[in-house]
């Protein structure tokens, strides 16, 4: 019995030391699932930081679009959009309004456009979302009111009954500049940029959770699973997600 006992323990013993090599350390066979699971890992965290970067890319572009359309809006908004002449006591006066005499909303509206870009930063999902459609609608708003202004003889009219100072004057020879049709394309730049939120702005990550608050940071660590959302979460925060 003694005899039996003795054997089955050096078969257990000769079976571990055959998963060792000599000098205490795994084998090549042992050490393959460890190398194969930190291979994965690397892979998971090489992908997580593609898509991190491509959802950058996206961000930066759609501020980037609202940035520039709106810029260009505020910058045409106060320059001659009609110009035509008043007759005042036989004399002939020239006459001018600008975009923002045309109709001030237009350049409330590149202003709305402006600050949702900004909020694009500092929002996620379905915020980002809202956010998404209002940048639309203040774009299109803009493109609108532009192509009408393009259009617009009310403005000079007005000028020329406050140069006559007489009511009902109206300007002749109205003639339209370019700076409406500009102003339509920055509009046109605006609504690009809400619709690329709308449809792509979930993906897309928001501040670094470096500004949270401590709690929050404690909070967030509490949750953290395997994700690709949280590898994205270590990235933001400096820190290395293969650790």
């Amino acid at each position: 019995m003694t005899d039996a006992r003795t054997e089955a323990g050096a078969a257990r013993r000769g079976t571990e030391t055959d998963d060792r090599s000599p000098g205490g350390a795994p084998t090549a066979e042992a050490a393959e699932p460890e190398a194969g699971t930190q291979t994965e890992a690397a892979e998971t965290v090489d992908v997580a930081v593609r898509e991190r970067k491509a959802a950058r890319r996206e961000l930066t572009a759609a501020v980037l679009l609202v940035l520039v359309g709106a810029g260009v809006v505020l910058s045409v908004a106060g320059r001659t959009w009609a110009e035509g002449t008043a007759l005042v006591h036989g004399s002939h006066i020239a006459v001018h309004a600008s975009g923002n005499t045309i109709n001030k909303a237009t350049s409330a509206l590149a202003l709305l456009g402006l600050a949702g870009g900004l909020a694009i930063l500092a929002t996620r999902t379905v915020g980002r979302t809202l956010i998404g459609a209002l940048i639309t609608l203040a774009g299109a708003g803009v493109t609108v009111l532009a192509v009408q202004g393009a259009r617009d003889t009310s403005a000079v009219d007005g000028e020329a009954a406050k140069k006559a100072a007489v009511e009902g004057v109206r300007a002749v020879d109205v003639s339209h500049a370019v700076w409406p049709w500009f102003a339509a394309v920055g509009g046109v730049l605006i609504v690009l940029a809400g619709l690329f939120v709308v449809i792509r702005g979930r993906r897309w990550p928001g501040m670094s959770n470096r500004y949270e608050a401590p709690a929050g940071r404690g909070a967030a660590a509490r949750r953290r699973t395997a994700t690709n959302a949280d590898l994205w979460n270590a990235l933001d925060r400096g820190e290395d997600p293969t650790r």
